[in-house]
């Protein structure tokens, strides 16, 4: 499974980004998929997870109500719709395939190259 991040980039505080993973190789919708972040000098953390149908959603409390995760089974394809975002959200984001669903980084097997938010004060 080959997973491709797009839409990150510089944004203000306040300001709104549409990340976007497309996959390709495998059934996307046989796996739940999920996002991560890592800021500089971070262990990388759990943001959201999505199910296979996208009828379940799972978020950190730091973006719990700001970010919205979401899936196109037909376009094969997840998205993290972040708003009101913070400085403190600046981090390379990844999108991750796993088997089930769940918060836990290890799970997941197959992981995109990463996109980088950037979010100035």
């Amino acid at each position: 499974v080959l997973l491709v991040e797009s839409g990150g980039g510089l944004v203000q505080a306040g300001g709104s980004l549409r990340l976007s993973c497309a996959a390709s190789g495998g059934t996307f919708s046989s796996y739940a998929m999920g996002w991560f972040r890592q800021a500089p000098g971070k262990e990388r953390e759990f943001v959201a997870s999505i199910s296979l149908s996208g009828g379940s959603t799972f978020y950190a409390d730091s973006v719990k109500g700001r970010f919205t995760i979401s899936r196109d089974n037909a376009k094969n394809t997840v998205y993290l719709q972040m708003n009101s975002l913070k400085p403190e959200d600046t981090a390379v984001y990844y999108c991750a395939s796993s088997t089930i669903v769940t918060k836990k980084s290890q799970d997941y097997d197959y992981w995109g190259q990463g996109t980088q938010v950037t979010v100035s004060s």
